[in-house]
């Protein structure tokens, strides 16, 4: 089975680190938080955002960025609106983890000039700063996904008998 890892650099909105709770539980991806965060874990917005889907969740707590890296082995993709490479045009491997920074500051830049081959950056227009957070996060895992033919993810709905005249 594939692994994907999104990882957390000291998040700061609640309503964002939920929502991207609740894209892992979706996908099945690992979600690892590298502290400090802007909130408790035990914050009423965090549980809301991720709504119910809690349970369904892998996520592991580290107590700096030194802590995940003596943790966990690449290969890492660093998203920043600093990268020269877009994220799409990277061929994704297993066990890949996609690293994202603060909402307000982003990734470090040391970090970032230390890896610029794995850099990785969304297009946008010139005057936009940057995304939301978790809009990044959950474009840039369902394009791994994409890549990896979405495995293990249920690809067809199905709809229910609909009765027109019920309707009007």
């Amino acid at each position: 089975m594939k692994q994907l890892n999104l990882v957390l650099v000291e998040p700061q909105i609640p309503q964002n680190t939920g929502n991207i709770a609740r894209t892992c539980a979706a996908t099945g991806a690992r979600l690892h938080i590298v502290k400090p965060m802007g909130f408790t874990i035990d914050d009423k917005k965090l549980k809301r955002a991720g709504l119910d889907y809690w349970h369904l969740l892998d996520i592991t707590y580290y107590d700096n960025l030194e802590d995940f890296f003596s943790k966990n082995e690449g290969p890492f993709y660093y998203f920043t609106t600093k990268g020269q490479h877009i994220y799409s045009d990277v061929e994704y491997p297993d066990k890949i983890y996609l690293v994202f920074g603060r909402e307000d500051a982003g990734l470090n830049e040391k970090l970032l000039f230390e890896h610029p081959q794995s850099c990785v950056r969304v297009p946008m227009i010139g005057e936009a700063r940057s995304l939301n957070l978790s809009n990044t996060v959950a474009l840039a895992a369902y394009e791994v996904l994409r890549q990896w033919n979405f495995p293990e993810l249920l690809t067809k709905g199905e709809l229910t008998k609909f009765h027109w005249e019920d309707a009007l």
